[in-house]
């Protein structure tokens, strides 16, 4: 795996330089292109004016915040580059808590941790201490230009940092209509536990499930470029323009006030025709 940019956990007067890693391969991921059926070309997104129906380039565009229905607060790249944050090298543990007390619904990303150069014994002490005390570290961390809410977790015999949703991001469950008024016999509570114990087992094993859906779309692919069922894009050629040199030297003169070259005068520096 391939860090990415590296950090140091702070906490006290303790400091621990680390390299972050991704948790999750997101370039397995199968991607598609839009592509013309007609001509077989890649489509190009353009951006098009709800008003006047023009296709409007990137430098004429601003940010706009809809404060009010078809009403907006307009933000220049400037101002918006001014809102970020400004990027840290060091996740500020703020305080600790039981690792039990973060509930799942706050998990947005995970990423895996390991010592930078000179924090092997920092880390090796923090990673003990906290799965000792069954505690994690909040954090914030500033990446990207936005500040991020993080806890810093044992993980296995190291650590990992958990990227958390703020309070705001998240919905209530209690929003969620639920049955009321539904009564469940005792009888069927019962057969539906001895269902969950006859399929149930020890761990959670995720090499066991695969994405099935991902796996029809590579077989289809495969069958597809076996039954050479392509289509290639048209190449686009370059337009190209022969100019006569006779006729770009004329023109360069009459662009110039004269429309006919002047004629060589007779005498010392006339030029002699060479015969072959």
């Amino acid at each position: 795996m391939r860090p990415l940019p590296t950090a140091a956990i702070s906490f006290g007067m303790v400091s621990i330089p680390l390299r972050l890693y991704s948790s999750a391969d997101t370039s397995s991921a199968v991607s598609f292109n839009r592509i013309h059926k007609d001509c077989g070309s890649r489509m190009k997104q353009q951006y098009i004016c709800a008003k006047d129906g023009d296709v409007v380039p990137k430098e004429d565009m601003v940010k706009g915040y809809e404060f009010s229905r078809g009403q907006y607060v307009l933000f220049t790249a400037e101002e918006i580059k001014a809102l970020e944050a400004v990027k840290s090298d060091t996740i500020d543990i703020v305080e600790f808590v039981p690792l039990s007390s973060v509930d799942k619904i706050n998990l947005e990303k995970v990423y895996f941790l390991s010592p930078g150069k000179g924090g092997d014994r920092h880390y090796k002490l923090l990673s003990i201490a906290l799965q000792k005390t069954g505690k994690a570290g909040v954090a914030r961390y500033a990446a990207r230009g936005k500040d991020y809410l993080v806890i810093i977790r044992p993980m296995g015999d190291g650590l990992a940092m958990e990227q958390l949703h703020y309070a705001d991001d998240l919905r209530s469950f209690d929003d969620v209509n639920l049955p009321e008024d539904v009564e469940v016999k005792d009888a069927e509570v019962d057969l539906a536990v001895h269902i969950i114990d006859q399929v149930s087992v020890d761990e959670y094993v995720p090499e066991k499930y695969s994405d099935e859906e991902k796996s029809r779309i590579l077989e289809l692919i495969d069958q597809k470029i076996a039954e050479n069922d392509i289509t290639e894009a048209p190449v686009v050629a370059t337009e190209e323009k022969i100019v006569d040199l006779m006729d770009a030297l004329k023109a360069t003169l009459a662009a110039k006030g004269n429309d006919k070259p002047k004629a060589a005068k007779k005498g010392k520096g006339r030029l002699k025709s060479v015969s072959s």
